[in-house]
């Protein structure tokens, strides 16, 4: 059974936390093998999207919107240009996920959905040596 997984250390915003409006967990356009993991987009259409049908820890299922935001290649005067996972708020919510905690999402060859975490964070790891946070953006696991 081959896995691929990838984290995502949360951020207020994408938690709800800081109140700010955003339209999802963000997915930077040089992530390719992360971009290549997720059903693939036609950048011909102006906003593509797909749903993620995704399992968590418990065995309940969310259903997630993969978008590419991409006006920019499509109206004057557009400015976006962006992947982003969108409806993630409840999910996040259910499972008490706050700043510093791990996303985790897992695909196999197995199956055709995702399978979702929470991945709790550890206070020794979000702050460096001069007391800032650290960010990090998506990484695959092993």
């Amino acid at each position: 059974m081959n896995k691929i997984a990838f984290t995502k250390r949360l951020t207020a915003n994408d938690t709800g936390e800081s109140g700010a409006h955003q339209a999802g967990i963000h997915i930077p356009k040089g992530a390719k093998e992360l971009i290549e993991f997720l059903p693939r987009l036609d950048a011909s259409i102006k906003n593509p999207d797909a749903w993620l049908t995704c399992t968590d820890e418990e065995g309940r299922d969310w259903s997630f919107r993969y978008v590419f935001y991409n006006n920019k290649m499509h109206d004057p005067g557009g400015t976006r240009n962006e992947y982003r996972i969108t409806h993630m708020t409840k999910y996040f919510r259910a499972f008490g996920a706050t700043e510093g905690d791990n996303f985790k999402i897992t695909s196999s060859e197995e199956s055709a959905g995702y399978t979702i975490s929470i991945e709790p964070s550890t206070s020794d790891n979000q702050l460096d040596e001069v007391g800032k946070i650290k960010l990090a953006g998506w990484k695959r696991v092993h």
